[in-house]
C-alpha cells in the first residue's frame, strides 16, 4: 500500500506538522533527470492551477529499482527542481509511487502530471491512489524532448537536433518538413518562449528576451566537424561588433537602483553546476545589496511605494550561445541540446531576468556597450575551464573594462555537458538496456565509432588552432 508516513521530526524538509489542505497548494512529482524544458513545462502547467507549488523528487534508489539508473544526483535533482521559476518547494525522497499522506501532509489537495502513463517495478499506475481519491489533474506533456531524447543523443552521437538560426526557425523559414509545418512548429516554438518568460504565477510577463545578429554577415566558418551553415556567427577571429539587438518579449525592464550584470555561456544540459553559478552571482550582489542598505526597512518600504512591488538590487542579463558557436568551440556533437532548448532552460531559472539568444561568444567592448541596457556593472564567469578548442580569452574585453568578476569555486562546479556524457558512457552498457526497454534504438558500434572520430576531428582542431596562434605570434 506504498512506502511508511513519516512522523513528525522525520519528513525530508519542513513543515514537520500537517498543513491544512488547500485546493490552491499544488503537487507534482518525478526524477528530474537532466533539467531539460520538458520538467519546466510541467511545473509551469502546475503552477498555473494554483499559488504554491510543491515538488517531490523522487530517491536515486527508488528510480533505480523502478526505472533503471540516474544521470544525476538526487542533490543535483533537487537543486534544479528548486532553481525553477515556478516551484515553491522541492520534497526529496518523495515515494515513487505517488502517496496520499504525503501530499495531504504539505496540505496539497490534487497532484498534476503529463497526459503520459507512469508505472513502477510491477507495471501499476505510479498515480492509481491519487487517482482513485479524485485528487489528480492531467496536463499536457511537453513534445520533443525528454531525458530519453537526450541520452539518445549522446549514445548515437547525433547532431539533427541542431539549429542554425533561431530566428528563421521561428519564422518558419527554416527547419525539417514542408512550409506549413515549419510555421506552425516556429509558432509553437514563439509560444512556448513567451511562456517561459512569465512571473512565479506562470500568468504575467517577466524577463525580457531579445536576439542578437551581427551587424555584417561575416564570411562563413566551419565547425569543428568541417561543415558550413548559412547564417552561421562562428568566427575564428574576434570582431568588435556593436550587432543589432531585436526584442522577441517585452517583460520587467531593471528598474530603480538595480545594478545591471551580464553572464554567458553554452548552458548545455542546463544542470546544478550552470545553476550553482548563477545563484553564486545572485548571492554576490545581494551582499553588495547589504553593505549600501538595498534590504534596510526604509528602503525596501521606498522600492514597494514607488514599484508596486520590492526587488532584488541586480539584473541578471544571460547571453546563450548559438549551437554552431558551441560546436566550433567544443566539437563532436555538442551541444546536446539546441539553443531553443537551451534558452527555454535558462529563462525558467529564477536567477535570470533577461535572456538574449545568440549571443556572441566574446562580449567584446562594442557589444557589452551597446547591450539593451547599456553597459552592464559586472560581467561574472565561472570557476572552470574554457571550452577545449578555445585559443582566446573570451572575457578579454570585459577585463580590460574592470568589470570582469568569477565567481567563486563551488560544490557543484565539475558538473557540465562533459561531466554528464561522461557518467552515460561510463554506464553505457545500463542506458542502453534502458533505451532499449522505452524501444529506442540501440547506440551499437556504429555510435561508438561515430563519436570516436569526432574526437578525434576535436583534437587535431585544438592542435591546428594552437599552431596557428604560433605562427600569429611570430608575424606568419
Amino acid at each position: 500500500m506504498g512506502e511508511p508516513v513519516p512522523k513528525s521530526g522525520q519528513w525530508p524538509v519542513d513543515p514537520q506538522e500537517d498543513v491544512p489542505i488547500s485546493d490552491d497548494r499544488i503537487w507534482v512529482d518525478g526524477c528530474f533527470d537532466f533539467a531539460h524544458h520538458g520538467h519546466a513545462g510541467a511545473m509551469l502547467q502546475a503552477r498555473r492551477l494554483g499559488t504554491s507549488l510543491f515538488v517531490g523528487v523522487h530517491s536515486d534508489e527508488a528510480i533505480l529499482q523502478n526505472k533503471g539508473p540516474t544521470v544525476m544526483t538526487l542533490k543535483e535533482r533537487v537543486a534544479a527542481v528548486e532553481a525553477c521559476r515556478w516551484a515553491t518547494k522541492a520534497i526529496p525522497d518523495a515515494p515513487y509511487v505517488t502517496s496520499l499522506p504525503w501530499i495531504s501532509h504539505y496540505g496539497c489537495k490534487f497532484v498534476v502530471h503529463g497526459d503520459d502513463i507512469t508505472s513502477d517495478s510491477s507495471g501499476e499506475d505510479c498515480y492509481r491512489f491519487v487517482k482513485a481519491a479524485g485528487r489528480f489533474k492531467v496536463v499536457k506533456r511537453t513534445p520533443g524532448i525528454s531525458t530519453t531524447d537526450l541520452v539518445g543523443r549522446m549514445l548515437l552521437c547525433t547532431r539533427s537536433h541542431f539549429i542554425q538560426s533561431l530566428e528563421r526557425e521561428l519564422i518558419g523559414e527554416e527547419g525539417p518538413g514542408g512550409e506549413m509545418e515549419r510555421k506552425a512548429r516556429g509558432e509553437e516554438m514563439g509560444l512556448r518562449i513567451r511562456e517561459y518568460a512569465s512571473d512565479q504565477s506562470g500568468k504575467n510577463p517577466s524577463s525580457e528576451v531579445w536576439t542578437w545578429t551581427p551587424t555584417k554577415q561575416r564570411k562563413r566558418q566551419t565547425s569543428s566537424t568541417g561543415s558550413s551553415r548559412k547564417g552561421s556567427h562562428v568566427h575564428s577571429s574576434v570582431h568588435d561588433d556593436p550587432g543589432k539587438f531585436g526584442k522577441m518579449v517585452s517583460g520587467k525592464e531593471p528598474r530603480k537602483g538595480q545594478r545591471v550584470v551580464y553572464v554567458d555561456g553554452g548552458f548545455d544540459l542546463f544542470s546544478s553546476g550552470h545553476i550553482e553559478f548563477l545563484r553564486s552571482v545572485v548571492r554576490i550582489e545581494e551582499e553588495q545589496g547589504v553593505d549600501h542598505g538595498w534590504f534596510t526597512e526604509d528602503a525596501a518600504k521606498a522600492r514597494i511605494e514607488e514599484a508596486g512591488e520590492d526587488y532584488p538590487p541586480a539584473y541578471i542579463i544571460a547571453g546563450v550561445h548559438d549551437d554552431e558557436v558551441i560546436n566550433y568551440h567544443k566539437g563532436v556533437n555538442y551541444p546536446i541540446m539546441n539553443i531553443f532548448e537551451r534558452g527555454l532552460c535558462v529563462l525558467q531559472c529564477k536567477y535570470v531576468h533577461a535572456v538574449v539568444f545568440s549571443a556572441p561568444f566574446t562580449p567584446t567592448t562594442a557589444y557589452l556597450n551597446n547591450l539593451p541596457y547599456g553597459t552592464p556593472s559586472c560581467v561574472y564567469h565561472g570557476p572552470t575551464e574554457f571550452m577545449p578548442l578555445t585559443t582566446h580569452d573570451p572575457y578579454k574585453y570585459a577585463k580590460e573594462l574592470n568589470i570582469f568578476t568569477e565567481v567563486p569555486a563551488h560544490d557543484f562546479q565539475h558538473v557540465n555537458a562533459g561531466e554528464i556524457v561522461d557518467r552515460i558512457l561510463k554506464s553505457r552498457a545500463m542506458y542502453e538496456e534502458r533505451q532499449r526497454v522505452k524501444g529506442i534504438k540501440g547506440v551499437g558500434e556504429e555510435g561508438v565509432k561515430r563519436r570516436e572520430k569526432m574526437e578525434g576531428e576535436a583534437r587535431r582542431k585544438v592542435l591546428e588552432r594552437k599552431w596557428s596562434e604560433v605562427e600569429r605570434s611570430f608575424g606568419a
